[in-house]
């Protein structure tokens, strides 16, 4: 039996990657993106002081894009998100301000991003902040959604049953599965889910791993030395594992085999990705439809068609622009603090010691 799955999806971007002025397509939604809220007075302090843009924050990344110019734009992924501050500010444009500090790190680079909201009045029930700092904390908590993972807890020790995570339905629990990544074999457990495989070995819960099907690149049955195996490919993100299973009898196996391909295609028209349910769980957080929200993000204009030299190089500037100042703050001036008594790096000009104490704000 041949392979099933010639996989054209856009692999996992969004949540893990800070990008500047991409083509506005790379704006659109992809399958499972929902928006969470929506700002529409939001300046871009660091990199594009004085213009006022929007900010959409869905349950993979922030997005903000200027409303003159919708090329100008950001796609921030949540999961490079490794600090959230609230602080105040000043400027000589727009004087004394509160503003989100976003430190980010992407392959080994920091990235620092300020956001001021201009008209506090029009706010939601939250505050960008605390709002932002929820997703984050809803993201984080979700990881198994999106993630392969190997050798992680996801078996409970005393009952030896799988840890389900919210939102998430068990298919099918299948016994006798042998997995085929050693030359002996290891013979496990594996189960069938809404929202990926797990496989864990039977003398070893700890010995295991977790594909969701947004990771899966490809699913079929093929030959191997050790005779008619079931095959999962993952995604190249996600290392480009190849999974070989075996399960006897040949028809039970093919009886897995098309269920795995049902349940991939089910969850890859409308994936889960964990979030929402989160976020929901004990919130009074509602998400957006899907549809009556896209417009909130500029995807076409009349004069996108090409991208002069002028954007190039202000796409070259703006990253620039946006890195974070490692080399300064590590020659920062030590002064001493009456307020703490110790000696401590020197607060640069507009920020205070308490606002340095709101690493995580709260909710």
């Amino acid at each position: 039996m041949g392979s099933k799955i010639n996989d054209k999806r856009e692999s996992l971007w969004q949540d893990r990657d800070v990008r500047f002025d991409v083509p506005l397509n790379e704006l659109k939604l992809r399958n499972g993106e929902r928006i969470v809220e929506y700002f529409s007075k939001i300046e871009d302090t660091k990199g594009n002081a004085g213009e006022e843009g929007k900010v959409t924050i869905t349950n993979l990344r922030l997005i903000w894009q200027s409303k003159i110019k919708p090329r100008i734009n950001l796609s921030v992924g949540l999961g490079c998100v490794s600090s959230l501050t609230n602080r105040t500010i000043h400027t000589k444009l727009r004087g004394k301000h509160e503003a989100l500090y976003i430190m980010t790190k992407v392959n080994g680079t920091r990235y620092e991003f300020i956001f001021t909201q201009l008209d506090l009045e029009l706010g939601t029930q939250f505050g960008i902040v605390q709002l932002i700092s929820k997703v984050c904390r809803a993201y984080t908590s979700t990881k198994l959604f999106r993630d392969l993972k190997l050798r992680s807890a996801v078996i409970t020790p005393n009952s030896k049953q799988l840890k389900v995570l919210s939102s998430e339905t068990i298919y099918n629990k299948i016994d006798g599965v042998w997995n085929l990544s050693s030359d002996q074999g290891n013979l496990g457990t594996m189960h069938l889910t809404s929202v990926r495989v797990v496989w864990h070995a039977n003398m070893n819960e700890l010995f295991n791993i977790s594909l969701p099907y947004i990771q899966i690149s490809n699913i079929k049955v093929r030959e191997s030395k050790f005779g008619v195996a079931l095959v999962i490919e993952s995604t190249d993100s996600s290392g480009g594992y190849v999974l070989g299973f075996r399960i006897d009898p040949s028809d039970r196996m093919n009886a897995v085999y098309s269920e795995l391909i049902n349940l991939f295609t089910i969850h890859s028209t409308k994936p889960d990705l964990g979030v929402d349910s989160y976020l929901e769980m004990g919130s009074s957080l509602a998400f957006n439809d899907h549809e009556s929200n896209a417009a909130l993000i500029t995807t076409s204009d009349s004069d996108l068609k090409e991208i002069d030299d002028q954007h190039v190089a202000h796409q070259s500037d703006a990253i620039a622009a946006y890195l974070a100042d490692e080399a300064q703050s590590k020659n920062n001036e030590i002064v001493y603090c009456p307020q703490l008594g110790l000696a401590i790096e020197k607060i640069k000009e507009g920020f205070t010691l308490e606002s340095l104490w709101q690493v995580i704000p709260q909710g």
